[in-house]
């Protein structure tokens, strides 16, 4: 990444809910709706670096999804209402909580592994290590 000493750091919050490139904020993050673009169109960034895996999901699952279903549990308990009721109130909130906030959140997590220079883990290998056998002062 010596190239990118040329680019001023850009906020991952702003970038990345807007679905920008987080090195020029110009280009576009995404390909559709999930899907990341190999590269970015004006900087030609390549985004193989950014791996949010199951983070979206998973921040929409536990502060969305689970309010959204507990909403509509509270519905069905206080007022048990019909079916198409449900169908009216908490299928559009269900969608709206779960679905909508999924590309600004993976679009967050991705500039932010790039701010932060974000990378997979490595085990320390060195001496002293107890890991390699090697120990000192014993």
């Amino acid at each position: 990444m010596a190239h990118d000493a040329n680019w001023a750091p850009l906020s991952p919050y702003s970038t990345g809910i807007r679905g920008r490139c987080p090195r020029c904020g110009q280009g576009h993050l995404f390909n559709g709706f999930l899907t990341l673009r190999p590269k970015c169109e004006v900087c030609g960034l390549d985004y193989s670096f950014a791996d949010p895996a199951d983070g979206p999901a998973f921040f929409v699952i536990c502060f969305a999804c689970v309010p959204s279903v507990a909403l509509a549990v509270w519905i069905e308990v206080m007022f048990q209402p019909p079916f198409w009721v449900h169908l009216l109130i908490s299928l559009p909130v269900l969608i709206l909580t779960c679905v909508l906030p999924l590309r600004p959140l993976k679009g967050w997590l991705v500039n932010s592994q790039y701010f932060y220079k974000a990378e997979q883990g490595k085990i320390d290998r060195g001496p002293g290590n107890p890991q390699t056998g090697d120990r000192q002062g014993g």
